[in-house]
């Protein structure tokens, strides 16, 4: 059973992980399906070298595991559920702004990956 400290580390990861839309655009793709790096950068139309950033920073939150196959990796959601919770918390995100017309204040050097 996770602590409630443990549960806010968990949560602030998640949040970490979701603060950049390239790595919301990965964590979506994988939901999907799990994918090679190159594909990965063709799809999001992005260099390999900034997609293995990201890449290594959801890794590092816990988020996604790479799977060697053969010479290549693959990369997939770390947990199926993760897939489950992207879906329940952007329809519920949805909701919510289909409700108030609301601005999310960024806070200033905050969205990178820590």
């Amino acid at each position: 059973m996770l602590t409630i400290a443990s549960e806010i580390e968990v949560l602030a990861r998640f949040g970490r992980a979701l603060a950049d839309p390239i790595r919301c655009r990965i964590l979506l793709a994988l939901r999907e399906t799990p994918a090679h790096p190159t594909d990965l950068a063709d799809l999001l139309g992005i260099s390999r070298t900034r997609l293995s950033n990201h890449l290594a920073c959801l890794r590092d939150c816990g988020l996604v595991v790479a799977v060697p196959l053969g010479r290549r990796t693959r990369y997939e959601l770390a947990d199926p559920r993760l897939g489950h919770a992207l879906t329940a918390l952007s329809t519920a995100v949805i909701a919510v702004a289909d409700d108030a017309d609301r601005a999310c204040a960024q806070v200033a050097g905050e969205d990178s990956c820590r």
